[in-house]
């Protein structure tokens, strides 16, 4: 039976998903479906998760429109629109979970919160060193201290938070700070995501509308953002940092001033 819904923001970059694939079939919580988020990738993505899905063993949804730009949050809007739990989760397609990923945002979830975790930022050269078989096999996991050694030399960085803990008492301790929302860890309710109409399609560039913005306008609908540091840990992989365009902060700018939590913008157009 599928409990909840793991939506995948996805551009353009076969390998990268291959190794979030093989982070998912790991995973110890097997009732999730897997919807793929494609913000307008080419047919040899295509073809790939079209073939993917044949022989997998999770449940697939491919959502695609062409690509006309960074559209991202529209084809998230669209994405939730096709999820059939009432929890979403929501990764983008360079970041590999851990094991227990799934499991630990299904058992937090709670109706009126949304919760986030955390993630470690992989070097291009420890990325280059993974595989299908090994991310498959724990690579990632059991190589946390080369990582560390990585970070003193600071090619990988964050890597404490790569640390899954299992104790309750440290959880508790180490998540009494509040944490703002990672667009590409986090969690809630999907009547929570409705309530504020979903993404504001308006962001047609990276940051600010698939984080800042949804953190602001859920807070300003009364849903309280809660951490999984060290709990939902995940492996974000190398790539050069795109630019982040002056045009996202004048927008948000724009939406904090009008304090209105309901996008006319986004899921339903109003």
């Amino acid at each position: 039976m599928i409990k909840t819904s793991l939506i995948i923001a996805v551009y353009n970059n076969k390998k990268y998903l291959e190794l979030v694939f093989a982070g998912l079939e790991r995973q110890t919580f097997k009732d999730f479906e897997v919807i793929i988020a494609d913000d307008g990738s080419n047919c040899s993505v295509i073809d790939f998760i079209n073939e993917y899905k044949l022989t997998s063993p999770m449940t697939i949804k491919h959502v695609w429109h062409e690509d006309k730009g960074f559209r991202k949050n529209k084809i998230l809007n669209e994405a939730i629109r096709k999820s059939e739990t009432e929890q979403i989760i929501i990764i983008d397609g360079d970041c590999v979970p851990h094991k227990e990923f799934i499991k630990e945002h299904y058992l937090s979830r709670i109706e009126g919160f949304c919760f986030t975790g955390r993630r470690i930022n992989l070097s291009e050269k420890f990325t280059s060193l993974l595989t299908p078989t090994n991310v498959g096999n724990g690579f990632i996991e059991k190589n946390l201290p080369r990582l560390f050694i990585d970070a003193v030399f600071g090619k990988s960085n964050y890597v404490e938070k790569g640390i899954y803990i299992k104790s309750y008492f440290l959880r508790a301790l180490l998540n009494k700070k509040k944490r703002g929302l990672l667009g590409c860890n986090f969690s809630l309710m999907k009547s929570n995501l409705l309530d504020i109409n979903g993404f504001d399609e308006r962001y047609e560039a990276p940051s600010i509308g698939e984080d800042s913005d949804i953190q602001f306008r859920l807070e300003l609908n009364g849903i309280r953002i809660e951490s999984l540091n060290h709990i939902a840990v995940q492996y974000h992989l190398y790539h050069k940092l795109q630019e982040r365009p002056q045009i996202n902060l004048d927008l948000f700018e724009q939406v904090k001033k009008e304090k209105t939590a309901f996008t006319r913008f986004g899921i339903e157009k109003k």
